[in-house]
């Protein structure tokens, strides 16, 4: 449960980052193949990065990362 007040843009940098998290683990957790990696959408990663920098934190690893553990502080389920 959210511990952490957060302004709009820092939310949407937040859900975005969680939205990149579940795209790359459905990416991941499909079944092998051989014949190519894992491929993540450019998108995802497009709006995630747009959403830091809107939240002024592209760049800024480790403000984001304690903002991300504050507001959800356990790790998302999978």
């Amino acid at each position: 449960m959210p511990t952490a007040v957060l302004t709009d843009r820092e939310r949407a940098a937040v859900q975005a980052y969680l939205r990149l998290l579940q795209t790359v683990r459905a990416a991941f957790d499909g079944p092998p193949d051989g014949r190519r990696p894992p491929v993540v959408p450019p998108s995802a990663l497009a709006e995630a990065e747009r959403a830091l920098a809107a939240a002024g934190l592209a760049g800024n690893e480790e403000a984001f990362f304690r903002l991300l553990h504050t507001w959800c502080p356990e790790p998302a389920p999978r």
